[in-house]
């Protein structure tokens, strides 16, 4: 039984990782962050922006929640382990496959075709506003039509 409450634990934060990426990419990145985020927006010079600061502070985190949860696998583990995953699907969607930073990756999945045209029309704009289709896993139906 705590086995399937782990998994339970773990599944859960990484569906609640996507909303509240969500909300913070649409409230905070594109908000009083945007002086961080607009790196994202603009060409990239070299491997690594300003805005991968993101990235490392929710691994951070998840790094210290596992880290004090890890000697009796508590709750703060999974949570941590779900952050986690959430970071490696992120790396997956976000920085190989929409993004190309390795250009080992292609797909004419409709579901992946979908979310890659969703956040290229977030790219659009190469400003803090306007802009749509904050989500990493989840957009509008309108970008899975064929």
């Amino acid at each position: 039984m705590n086995i399937l409450l782990n998994i339970g634990v773990t599944l859960l934060t990484i569906a609640l990782m996507e909303l509240l990426s969500w909300a913070m990419h649409k409230y905070l990145f594109h908000g009083p962050l945007w002086f961080i985020h607009k790196t994202h927006h603009q060409e990239r010079h070299g491997w690594f922006e300003l805005n991968d600061l993101f990235s490392i502070g929710f691994a951070a985190f998840a790094l210290w929640l596992m880290w004090i949860g890890h000697i009796s696998l508590d709750y703060r583990f999974w949570i941590g382990t779900g952050i986690s995953i959430y970071g490696i699907i992120y790396f997956i969607f976000h920085d190989w496959f929409i993004h190309n930073r390795f250009k080992a990756f292609k797909s004419n999945n409709r579901y992946l075709m979908g979310i890659r045209r969703a956040h290229k029309m977030h790219h659009k704009s190469m400003q803090k506003n306007p802009s749509e289709e904050f989500g990493l896993l989840v957009a509008s139906r309108k970008w899975f039509r064929r």
